[in-house]
């Protein structure tokens, strides 16, 4: 029996396929250092929608993961207050790898190699869906922004500056 062609499973469509979890997929011609905006410019998306997942550390250098709009960045300051931190600063590309199982470009909140807690921009959750990476680069899923609550426990935070 012939399967249907589609882009190959991440841990992230496994997860979610596995939670039943309804998704679109979008890929994409993958631009170094193109980012979120770039994403979302040849998808027609707007960069608000697009959601970007940040590995950063605490000052133990605990990781943990951020989802941020596209066209956003984050205050670590804001962000460190209100996760009781004394300081938050992002993960060297390597140390990102190493925490979530893929490469930095490419790195999805679904499925990552460890455990680590996710705080997700309040405002993302206020949309109807958002387009958030699938497990590698030049590949997002459009989904609805509550499964971040659902499935990865996101919490909110307000931590977004303008970029």
């Amino acid at each position: 029996m012939a399967k249907a062609q589609r882009v190959s499973e991440t841990p992230a469509t496994a997860l979610l396929r596995a939670r039943g979890v309804a998704f679109t997929e979008h890929p994409y011609e993958y631009l170094e250092h193109g980012g979120a905006t770039y994403s979302a410019e040849v998808l027609g998306f707007d960069p608000f929608t697009v959601v970007k997942t940040l590995v950063m550390q605490d000052q133990d250098a605990k990781p943990l993961i951020v989802l941020m709009h596209g066209n956003r960045k984050v205050s670590t300051k804001q962000l460190a207050r209100q996760i009781g931190a004394k300081s938050v600063e992002p993960c060297a590309p390597e140390v990102a790898n190493r925490h979530s199982g893929y490469l930095v470009g490419g790195t999805s909140p679904f499925g990552t190699r460890r455990a680590m807690p996710v705080y997700v921009e309040e405002s993302v959750l206020a949309l109807p869906r958002i387009a958030i990476n699938g497990g590698r680069r030049g590949y997002l899923l459009g989904i609805d922004p509550q499964v971040c609550v659902q499935v990865l426990g996101a919490t909110p935070v307000n931590c977004a500056i303008d970029l």
